[in-house]
């Protein structure tokens, strides 16, 4: 009965249970026995031995360092790096027979790599190459790890940050070259917009000037007209003609006429008009109701 007692501690207390996430390796007293998978799995107690080694995407912090550029400034350098390990079998004994603490050595290399990388560059170049630097660095890592049984999946720079009195004078110069760039846009707009004013004003006094021409020509038109029908109505009197229309317009605004004693009224009429003097029987059949006043000479 105790046998079986036994027999039913040792059988329980030899149950090992892998998640998805992690794959075992199992040993026996010190040397590689066999391959965990996912689910249920025994080992004999007291004897075997498991190791369960997480196989999903892991990110590690390379910690902040100081650099020295190429141009002798001390830069705070962090980096992220992201890998996991391999799933398959020789992956998983790789990362634990080929190399002490993985995620260690990983933390390490991605440290001297960036020293060996920024240290040739200037602080300028080294932020405005970021990309580059993680191409290079993730190239590196990917090399020196292959024997690792892992995957580098990627390497970014997570900050490089100047001396702060270094950040403080690239901040004025950014601020003026701003101030540099907003001065020259706001002279575009003006000019933009003093040119506009300038094709619009030109604009204005070309259609004032094609009015001017219409009109006039219009003007000369209708003198034209009316000369023609003067001369074909009135042969030889154009003059006489233009001369009767000024009487008409002054008689018609009331202008005042200043005529001389012993003048007869409608002589100076007709003189205004261009034609000859009536006789005193014929001077008494005419009207006008102009404004006329007499003054002695």
């Amino acid at each position: 009965m105790w046998w079986i007692i036994a027999a039913l501690l040792i059988f329980f207390f030899g149950i090992r249970i892998v998640r998805p996430t992690h794959r075992g390796l199992i040993e026996r007293l010190g040397r590689y026995r066999k391959f965990a998978n996912p689910g249920f799995n025994w080992v004999l107690p007291f004897i075997d031995t498991m190791y369960q080694v997480n196989v999903t995407e892991q990110m590690i912090d390379a910690q902040p360092q100081e650099i020295i550029t190429n141009d002798n400034l001390n830069a705070v350098v962090d980096a992220q790096i992201y890998f996991k390990i391999k799933d398959d079998e020789a992956s998983v004994k790789y990362s634990q027979y080929n190399v002490n603490n993985v995620t260690y050595q990983i933390v390490n290399l991605a440290r001297t790599t960036l020293r060996n990388i920024i240290g040739t560059l200037t602080l300028k170049s080294a932020n405005s190459e970021r990309g580059k630097i993680n191409e290079e660095l993730l190239k590196v890592l990917v090399n020196e790890t292959a024997t690792w049984g892992i995957d580098i999946v990627r390497a970014e720079l997570k900050q490089i940050d100047p001396p702060k009195d270094v950040q403080e004078t690239m901040n004025k110069i950014v601020k003026a070259e701003n101030e540099k760039l907003a001065a020259v846009d706001f002279a575009t707009a003006a000019e933009t917009a003093a040119d506009g004013e300038k094709r619009a004003a030109i604009k204005k006094a070309e259609g004032i000037r094609q009015a001017s021409i219409l009109a006039a020509e219009g003007n000369a038109e209708a003198i034209r007209l009316v000369n023609e029908a003067a001369e074909k109505y009135f042969v030889g009197n154009a003059q006489l003609l233009k001369q009767l229309e000024t009487v008409e317009s002054s008689l018609r605004n009331n202008a005042k006429i200043v005529v001389p004693a012993n003048t007869e009224l409608i002589n100076i009429i007709g003189d205004m008009a261009g034609i000859l003097p009536l006789s005193r029987g014929e001077q008494g059949k005419g009207r006008a109701s102009a404004n006329i006043s007499i003054t002695d000479n």
